[in-house]
């Protein structure tokens, strides 16, 4: 299993847009995600004191072939869809490729 971290910041007039988005995902969406290989998927929401809206997101991937799924993730038109709405919440971080909006971060510790 191959555990993935990643953190992204909201703009501020479209958290509610997005926690709402999150609180009743589209079960196409869901189902697609089960279906790449990615389990115990979480995103974790903090305003914090400077006015940033930040997120973390944190899944288990079970495949074989991680490039093949998100590609296959990629590809389905819900997805796109999904993301469609989802995308323009984000602020732009620093580092990131033109249209991502999701920064990787590095594991540093795991405890079993």
């Amino acid at each position: 299993m191959k555990r993935l971290g990643w953190v992204g910041q909201l703009k501020s007039d479209c958290v509610d847009k997005y926690l709402a988005l999150h609180a009743a995902p589209w079960p196409t969406v869901l189902a697609r995600i089960t279906d790449c290989n990615l389990q115990n998927y979480s995103i974790f929401y903090k305003h914090m004191p400077g006015g940033e809206h930040l997120l973390f997101s944190y899944v288990e991937y079970t495949g074989d072939d991680f490039q093949a799924d998100m590609q296959r993730m990629a590809a389905d038109p819900e997805v796109q869809r999904w993301w469609d709405e989802c995308k323009p919440c984000f602020e732009r971080i620093e580092g990131l490729a033109p249209g991502e909006v999701w920064l990787t971060m590095q594991q540093v510790f795991y405890q079993p």
